[in-house]
C-alpha cells in the first residue's frame, strides 16, 4: 500500500530548484525574526543594565550603550539589596518546586496506579479547580493563611505562605497521572506478587521511570513561581521577605532606571540558565506526559 504524501508542497514540486531555494529562504527568515524576538528583548534588557541612566533616558531606541557602566550590577546588589530579594525567590522558589513534585507525584500515583474508590470523583474535582480564576479565591486562601483552620495561628510573612498553597496546583497533578497511566502497570503487578507494597512501588519502580515528568513538573514550578506577583504581594507585607519579583516595583518608584533595569537582568538570568540547562528533559518530558500536539 503506498502512503500519498502530505503538505502543502508536493515532492516533485521540491524538486524544481526555485521553488527549493525559496523554500530554504522562507525558512531562514522565519527563523531569524523568531530569534530576533527572543533576543532583542534580552539585549535591551542587557543594554540597558550597562547603560548610564541619562542615556538610557535620552536615547532609549540605541542599540548600543554610550559607555558600558558594569558598576550598575554592583551597585544593584548592594544599594537595592537585590541579592537579599534574590534569596528569598530562591528560597520561596525551590520550596515550592519541592511541595509540587511531591503532590503532584503523590496523588498521581494514587489516582493512576492505587485508583480508590471515589478516585474519579477526586480527579473530577482537582480538574474542576482548573476553571477557577486564582483571584476568586485569593481572598479565602488569605484568610486561611492568617488563621489556619484547627491551628488557630498565622503563616503569613512565612516561607510557609508560598510553599502550601503551591502544592494545590492542578495541572501539575494532570500530567503525573497522564504520565503514570502510559507506564507499564503489569510492572506494578509483577511486584506486588512479589511482596511490595504502595511505598516499595512508588519509590523503587514509578520514580526513576518518571525522570523526565518530574524535570517538566520542576521546571514549570520553579519558573511559576519565579514571575509569581500577586500571591506573594498579598502574603508577605514584610518588605524584608518579599520576593525579587514583588520587591522590583516597589524598588522602582525611588531608585535609579539603570540600576533597576540591572536589577531585572539579574532576576532575569537564574530562570534562563535553568531552561538552557534542563532543555533536553523539558522536550522530553512534554512527550511523553501526553501534552504535545
Amino acid at each position: 500500500m503506498t502512503t500519498i504524501p502530505r503538505g502543502l508542497i508536493s515532492p516533485s514540486d521540491r524538486s524544481d530548484p526555485i521553488t527549493r531555494w525559496s523554500i530554504r529562504l522562507t525558512q531562514f527568515v522565519l527563523m531569524l525574526c523568531v530569534a530576533a524576538a527572543g533576543l532583542v528583548p534580552i539585549w535591551w534588557l542587557f543594554k540597558g543594565a550597562v547603560s548610564d541612566t541619562q542615556d538610557l533616558i535620552g536615547h532609549p531606541l540605541k542599540a548600543w550603550p554610550a559607555a558600558f557602566r558594569w558598576s550598575n550590577l554592583s551597585h544593584a546588589w548592594n544599594e537595592l539589596e537585590v541579592g537579599h530579594y534574590l534569596l528569598n525567590s530562591v528560597v520561596y522558589a525551590a520550596g515550592s518546586c519541592a511541595t509540587q513534585v511531591f503532590v503532584a507525584t503523590t496523588a498521581g500515583f494514587a489516582l493512576s496506579v492505587l485508583r480508590p474508590r471515589f478516585g474519579k470523583l477526586v480527579y473530577g474535582a482537582i480538574l474542576a479547580t482548573l476553571f477557577i480564576p486564582g483571584t476568586v479565591s485569593l481572598v479565602a486562601l488569605y484568610l486561611t493563611v492568617i488563621h489556619l483552620p484547627g491551628l488557630g495561628v498565622s503563616i503569613a510573612n512565612t516561607p510557609l505562605a508560598i510553599w502550601l498553597p503551591a502544592g494545590a496546583h492542578a495541572f501539575n497533578i494532570l500530567v503525573a497521572k497522564q504520565f503514570f497511566d502510559a507506564l507499564p502497570h503489569e510492572l506494578f503487578d509483577a511486584a506486588q506478587v512479589d511482596g511490595a507494597g504502595p511505598i516499595r512501588i512508588f519509590w523503587s519502580l514509578v520514580l526513576p521511570m518518571s525522570r523526565p515528568m518530574l524535570a517538566v513538573v520542576a521546571l514549570l514550578s520553579l519558573m511559576a513561581e519565579w514571575k509569581n506577583f500577586l500571591w506573594p504581594l498579598v502574603a508577605m507585607t514584610d518588605p524584608t521577605k518579599q520576593p525579587l519579583s514583588v520587591a522590583l516595583p516597589r524598588l522602582a518608584t525611588y531608585s535609579d532606571q539603570a540600576m533597576l533595569i540591572a536589577g531585572m537582568l539579574i532576576s532575569t538570568l537564574p530562570p534562563l540558565l535553568a531552561f538552557i540547562i534542563f532543555q533536553r528533559q523539558v522536550v522530553r518530558g512534554i512527550g511523553f506526559s501526553g501534552l504535545k500536539g
